[in-house]
């Protein structure tokens, strides 16, 4: 049965409520959109939110936060003596190795793999493996350097990490991780994507609550103990989080603090793990604190240096006076968290002659071919047919309204399907009586694109905003006319 985490006030935990609503604040005027939040001080969760219509119960894609799993699982594995850190790579797959074996590649060790310094100049592209074989594909790829002497962000080297815990253990990562770590932390109903040949991904591909990566960063800020037991050796959480390769040289950038065993430090002695578009459990040792977000952003950075500027500095050492007023405006705002929606009316003069009308778009690179609309009292029935097929989307108008949907902006599972159904809420509101704003929050995802459409007599424009991705996130604009 799932534990309750322990709550206090931030007062009593040395920290001021003032503080804790200027962050949140100023994340929002930033407009960085913050999807979950759980601050933990000394052991109590002191404050916690989420976003509407992001709520506690709902999992959230990790991207590569999912990493620092990956890495405690190999440190459980280390501990049950199923393999150490100075293994080499090749001893693992024989069978996958290529016809000229390298210096470098038999001179790659499990703790290479961990650290990000393979040795590679590139990550390897195992996702071009026509055959599926990521393993092969990443021990073909050239090793120019000598192995842990050159740091590369590597994921694929994370993922050899899961298939060495696989094959080793004879379980998945999940199998292997709920008894271990999941169950004990009372964290259910996670899922993790694999490779086409049933391997875990390792290093992305995970999905848990907020609370979940809370409760992780709570192990991790105690040193492995949980209840009173060591779930993760101590000196495996030492060794994981300290610097073991530098990264860079900037002693403003976190991002160049040096890297542990798929784990980030931080500035001010903090460490973290991180996953793409704002999933972050960072730990704070000498603050005793724990920061768990979910999120959808694109500048990372900026929730870090905001969490340094108005948390860090707030921490003290004893605790505070109590402070009604400023608890219970801290109280009434992470009830009223909502994500940034349109703004506008609920209801158009042309809503209902644009009703069951379908609009042909001009082949594009976002191969949307064609739209229909249909409203009702206080929603929309939203048809979209793209080079994936035909896609529901429900809308609310003047609310939100919650659905599942294929129609995806993005490709936002690696390996999946792009027909994938996600669990949707759809916001719209009309801007004017000729633009369309519809917010599509994929509320397992970090992703939540506006569509803004504009009406001309019998043409259409699409303009999607809000998009957030890897490389460049512009989409032109669409146009479309009446069928």
């Amino acid at each position: 049965m799932e534990k309750e985490l322990s709550y206090s006030t931030p007062e009593a935990q040395g920290i001021a409520s003032s503080a804790v609503l200027a962050y949140i604040e100023a994340a929002e005027a930033q407009g960085l959109e913050l999807h979950g939040l759980i601050l933990l001080r000394r052991g109590k969760v002191v404050a916690e939110g989420w976003w509407k219509p992001y709520e506690r119960k709902l999992p959230h894609m990790l991207y590569s936060l999912s990493k620092s799993f990956t890495s405690t699982a190999a440190g459980l594995a280390i501990a049950e003596k199923l393999f150490t850190l100075d293994d080499a790579v090749v001893s693992f797959f024989p069978e996958s190795l290529p016809d000229t074996v390298s210096d470098n590649l038999k001179a790659m060790k499990v703790r290479d793999l961990l650290a990000m310094a393979t040795g590679h100049d590139k990550e390897p592209q195992m996702w071009a493996a026509t055959d599926g074989n990521w393993i092969r594909q990443f021990l073909a790829t050239p090793v120019q350097h000598t192995p842990g002497t050159h740091f590369l962000y590597n994921t694929p080297a994370t993922y050899m990490v899961s298939a060495i815990v696989e094959k080793k253990s004879g379980k998945s990562l999940l199998e292997y991780l709920t008894p271990r770590l999941f169950a004990p932390l009372g964290i259910t109903g996670a899922t993790w994507e694999k490779c086409p040949r049933g391997i875990t991904t390792g290093g992305y591909g995970l999905s848990i609550r907020t609370d979940d990566i809370a409760r992780f960063g709570l192990l991790f800020q105690q040193k492995g103990v949980w209840d009173g037991k060591q779930l993760v050796p101590e000196n495996w959480i030492a060794e994981a989080t300290k610097k073991q390769v530098s990264n860079g040289s900037d002693p403003n950038n976190d991002w160049n603090q040096g890297y542990g065993y798929q784990f980030w430090r931080c500035r001010y002695g903090a460490y973290r793990g991180d996953g793409a578009f704002g999933q972050f459990c960072i730990v704070m040792p000498e603050q005793e604190a724990v920061l768990a977000i979910t999120s959808g952003v694109g500048n990372m950075g900026a929730v870090m240096s905001l969490a340094w500027q108005h948390l860090l500095p707030a921490m003290g050492a004893t605790p505070l006076a109590e402070n009604k007023m400023a608890h219970k405006q801290l109280t009434n705002k992470l009830a009223r968290l909502t994500v940034p929606i349109p703004q506008g009316k609920n209801a158009s003069p042309r809503s209902e002659s644009l009703s069951g009308k379908t609009y042909r778009f001009t082949p594009n690179d976002q191969k949307i071919e064609t739209v229909t609309f249909d409203f009702g009292k206080d929603d929309l029935k939203l048809t979209v047919k793209d080079g994936a097929g035909t896609h529901t989307v429900a809308c609310g108008m003047g609310k939100w309204k919650q659905s599942e949907t294929t129609f995806l902006q993005q490709r936002v599972w690696g390996n999946s399907p792009p027909t994938k159904t996600c669990k949707s809420a759809v916001y719209g509101a009309w801007k004017d009586e000729n633009t369309l704003l519809i917010k599509t929050s994929l509320v397992e995802t970090p992703f939540s694109p506006v569509l803004a459409f504009r009406f001309d007599t019998n043409r259409v424009t699409l303009d999607v905003q809000g998009i957030i991705g890897f490389g460049s996130t512009e989409r032109a604009l669409l146009e479309g006319q009446l069928s």
